[in-house]
């Protein structure tokens, strides 16, 4: 395979060119006299033939150096501009971010959030991948990760922006033949409806405020691995499921859902944004990030900070 052209040579050969002189070239590049000089030799050790004629009075350029030049130039032209344009962008937001979030969340609570991105940001672009599933950032090539979990320990660069409460829920009509539960412990006796991703998807850890701690183990007629599938059933008077406030929340403003068990509580969900390693983030990607860090801590739906409390539990 052959090696490289010697680019930085060959723009140093290109100022030397233009200005005629070794000492000029030097200054202009904010370089010492012997770098050019090493660098304008290894060009003519490279091509095998003088690209100027030196006397002590004089600089001119060979045959081989003058058909060199007008290349050299165009070549130090390029990669200037290339720099120029890299600076721009990792001063102005511009290019596009790729995001993926879990598709409940990124349609009700994401997507609403882009027209004020664009807005403030009409250089940016986003390429939007909606999935439950948790996507791998670096072989998928996204610039970063909505994650409502827990994290593992990994290489990704985590920040977090709030905490989410989980609610048990059902609709009054589920009630109209039944007794409400009392304890964890009866909702082994109701029709639960579970989330799959998650470690234990058919049960369900309650704490009270005394620290007392109780597992809730059922069986129910619907998993699914999105939450949205879930609401129908629920609304149906069909089931009880444990939902992150941001899914029922206009529900039970509504009165259609209503929460169960109010002196026991599930551990909240912390919801980070992930990003693949690295010192450098691009202008674009680091004006995503504190734009949607402000706004959805700001949610609703998102814990005060006196309430955060670090979490070890999956999403419902």
């Amino acid at each position: 395979m052959p090696s490289l052209p010697d680019l930085e040579a060959w723009g140093i050969f290109a100022k030397v060119a233009e200005t005629g002189s070794f000492a000029q070239a030097a200054a202009d590049l904010k370089l010492s006299k012997p770098t050019v000089s090493k660098a304008i030799a290894r060009l003519e050790e490279r091509v095998g033939a003088a690209l100027f004629n030196r006397t002590s009075r004089r600089l001119s350029l060979t045959e081989t150096g003058r058909r060199a030049a007008t290349g050299a130039a165009r070549l130090l032209a390029e990669g200037e501009a290339v720099e120029a344009e890299a600076t721009l962008q990792a001063v102005i937001p511009s290019g596009m971010v790729r995001i993926s979030a879990p598709m409940s969340f990124g349609v009700a609570n994401l997507a609403p959030l882009l027209p004020e991105l664009f807005g403030a940001y009409p250089k940016i672009t986003i390429d939007l991948h909606l999935s439950d599933e948790i996507v791998d950032l670096i072989g998928g090539g996204f610039d970063l990760a909505l994650r409502i979990a827990a994290l593992p320990d990994s290489s990704l660069r985590a920040r977090h922006v709030c905490q989410v409460r989980r609610l048990l829920v059902g609709s009054p009509a589920y009630f109209a033949n039944r007794k409400r539960p009392q304890s964890p412990r009866d909702l082994a006796q109701h029709a639960c409806l579970s989330y799959t991703y998650v470690p234990n998807p058919d049960r369900w850890r309650f704490v009270r405020a005394s620290g007392e701690e109780e597992i809730a183990v059922f069986q129910g007629p619907l998993r699914a691995n999105n939450a949205d599938a879930l609401r129908p059933m629920l609304l149906a008077g069909l089931g009880l499921a444990v939902q992150p406030e941001f899914m029922v929340g206009e529900d039970l403003k509504a009165g259609l859902l209503e929460v169960l068990l109010p002196d026991w509580t599930m551990p909240p969900i912390s919801l980070n944004l992930v990003t693949p390693p690295g010192r450098h983030r691009p202008a674009r990607v680091a004006a995503v990030i504190e734009f949607l860090v402000k706004h959805l801590s700001m949610a609703p739906w998102a814990l005060p900070e006196c309430d955060k409390v670090e979490s070890r539990e999956s999403p419902p």
